[in-house]
C-alpha cells in the first residue's frame, strides 16, 4: 500500500465522512433558507472540522497501536503493520491539528475552533487514553466527543450554540452506545484479547443486548424532540419513526437470536440509520420552511 493510502487510512476517512455529513446538516439547519452567499464559510468549516477529525483519528491510531496489533480487525493498520512509524503518525496528527485549528480561527470563528479542539481532546485523549480502558461505560461517556459535529456545523454558521443544536448533539449521543455495542458483540473476542473492557467482555453478551434495546428506545425518544419542539415537521417525524422502528426490531431480534452475524448487521444498519435520519432532517427543513426547494430549480417569472 502506498504511503499516501497509509496516511489516508490514519484519518479513518469513512468515519470522517459521516462526521462531515452531520456537521453539514447542522450548518444548513442553522439557516432558515438555502445558502446562497454562505458557501465559502461552509467550505472552510468543512475543511477545518474534517482536518481536526482526521487528526483525532490519527492520534487514536497511535494510542491504540499495541491493542491494534492484537485485534484481528485492526492488525492491518499502518502502525501495527509497520508501514508507518509512531513519530511520523504523531507529526502527521500535529500538522492536521495545526492547519485545522488555523482554518477555523481565521476563516470561521473562535467558538467553533474551541469546540472542535475540545472534541479532539475528548476523543483522542480522554476517551482513547483513559475511558476506553477504565470502564465498560466508555462508549456512553466518551460518546459526547463524537456527538459534537452538528453543533460544530451550527456554530460555524451562527457563531453560537442553540437548543436546536443541542438536540442534534443528543441524537448522536444516544445513538453511539447501541451503535458501538453491536460491534463490540461481534468483536467480543478481539476486545477480550486486547484487554479492553467493552460491555460484552465485562458483563456478557445478554446484558449488552438488553442495554442495546434500552438505549435504542432512548434514541427513538430523543429523535422525536425535533418534531415536538417545532424544529422539524411531519416528513422528518415519519422518517424518524420508521427508521427507529427498524432499529428497535433489529435490537429485539439480536436479543432473541443471540446471533453474532445479526450484531454485525445491526452495526451496519446503525450507520445507515444516522445518515438517513439526518437526511430526513435536511429534506424536512426546506420543505417545512415553504417554497425554498422550488426556488432551487425554477427561475420565477415576474
Amino acid at each position: 500500500m502506498s504511503q499516501y493510502k497509509q496516511y489516508l487510512e490514519l484519518t479513518k476517512p469513512k468515519v470522517v465522512l459521516l462526521i462531515l455529513f452531520t456537521a453539514f446538516v447542522g450548518m444548513l439547519l442553522s439557516m432558515r433558507n438555502f445558502p446562497t452567499a454562505e458557501w465559502v464559510l461552509i467550505l472552510w468549516g468543512m475543511v477545518g472540522i474534517g482536518l481536526s477529525s482526521g487528526a483525532a483519528a490519527a492520534i487514536n491510531h497511535w494510542a491504540d497501536q499495541k491493542a491494534d496489533a492484537i485485534m484481528l480487525r485492526t492488525q492491518h493498520r499502518p502502525l501495527p503493520s509497520g508501514e508507518l512509524s509512531a513519530t511520523k503518525v504523531l507529526l502527521f496528527a500535529g500538522i492536521l491539528t495545526f492547519i485545522g485549528m488555523a482554518v477555523l480561527v481565521y476563516f470561521v470563528n473562535v467558538l467553533t475552533a474551541v469546540l472542535t479542539f475540545l472534541s479532539l481532546i475528548g476523543y483522542a485523549f480522554v476517551y482513547t487514553f483513559y475511558l476506553k480502558r477504565a470502564t465498560p461505560q466508555n462508549i456512553v461517556i466518551g460518546g459526547a466527543a463524537g456527538a459534537t459535529p452538528p453543533v460544530l456545523g451550527w456554530s460555524t454558521m451562527t457563531g453560537h450554540v442553540t437548543a436546536d443544536a443541542l438536540i442534534l448533539f443528543g441524537i448522536i449521543f444516544a445513538w453511539t452506545p447501541p451503535h458501538f455495542w453491536a460491534l463490540a458483540i461481534y468483536r467480543k473476542e478481539d476486545y477480550a484479547k486486547a484487554n479492553i473492557p467493552m460491555l460484552p467482555v465485562t458483563h456478557g453478551v445478554e446484558f449488552t443486548q438488553l442495554h442495546i434495546i434500552l438505549y435504542t428506545i432512548i434514541l427513538i425518544i430523543v429523535t422525536i424532540f425535533p418534531f415536538l419542539t417545532g424544529m422539524s415537521g411531519l416528513i422528518y417525524f415519519t422518517g424518524a419513526v420508521l427508521l427507529g422502528a427498524r432499529f428497535l426490531w433489529m435490537a429485539l431480534q439480536l436479543k432473541k437470536t443471540q446471533s453474532p452475524l445479526l450484531a454485525w448487521q445491526t452495526f451496519k444498519y446503525s450507520i445507515w440509520y444516522l445518515m438517513l435520519l439526518f437526511a430526513f432532517l435536511l429534506v424536512d427543513h426546506y420543505v417545512h420552511w415553504g417554497d425554498v426547494m422550488p426556488r432551487l430549480f425554477v427561475d420565477p417569472i415576474i
